[in-house]
């Protein structure tokens, strides 16, 4: 009986925390949709393992860790939710890693997706950690007022930039434009 006496006490709780949730959701799709920020989106789910088997090759899918068929079905929902709330991103730019490129083009089948360096993984040299991360803000800074961008990415990059870790799928808005290009503005839910 205490058992269900404490669960019924945690309901008002409850009641409380889930409006909050769907708030910082909304907030975040409404900065996405007044543009002027980038989506911060690391890759979706892959296979198990941490970073790269070694010897790994860029130009060459299968000596990378991949994305997983969860992962391939995360990607399409990801853009499933961009397109629901009708926010079309005016460029996709990805990792030149295989799991990176992959869930950007699953998810913006209709768009082109360019490369940009400062989005590689480092993890495996983190003496780059500084230099990308400096080209990344640059980058953002470069940006116009009302675009939306999506970077796809990785952890380590994500975390150089806002200091926040994010698991697979999970996605980051930051700020573009020449006052505080690479600010964390809000997480977005893409769930």
């Amino acid at each position: 009986m205490n058992r269900r006496r404490e669960l019924l006490g945690a309901l008002p709780l409850l009641a409380i925390v889930g409006p909050a949730v769907a708030y910082a959701d909304e907030a975040g799709w409404s900065l996405l949709a007044a543009g002027g920020c980038a989506v911060l989106l690391r890759h979706a789910q892959t296979v198990p393992g941490i970073g790269d088997p070694p010897g790994f090759r860029l130009a060459d899918c299968a000596t990378q860790r991949n994305l997983s068929e969860a992962g391939r079905a995360e990607a399409r929902r990801i853009g499933a939710e961009f397109e629901r709330r009708g926010i079309r991103p005016d460029e996709v730019l990805s990792s030149r890693w295989c799991r990176c490129l992959d869930t950007a083009r699953l998810a913006f089948p209709r768009q082109d997706v360019r490369e940009l360096e400062a989005l590689n993984s480092f993890f495996a040299d983190g003496s780059a950690r500084q230099a990308q991360t400096d080209a990344l803000r640059d980058f953002l800074a470069r940006q116009g007022a009302r675009r939306r961008i999506v970077l796809v990415t990785h952890q380590v990059n994500i975390t150089a930039l806002t200091g926040r870790s994010v698991a697979m799928g999970e996605a980051l808005l930051v700020r573009t434009g020449r006052a505080g290009a690479g600010e964390l503005l809000a997480p977005l839910h893409l769930r």
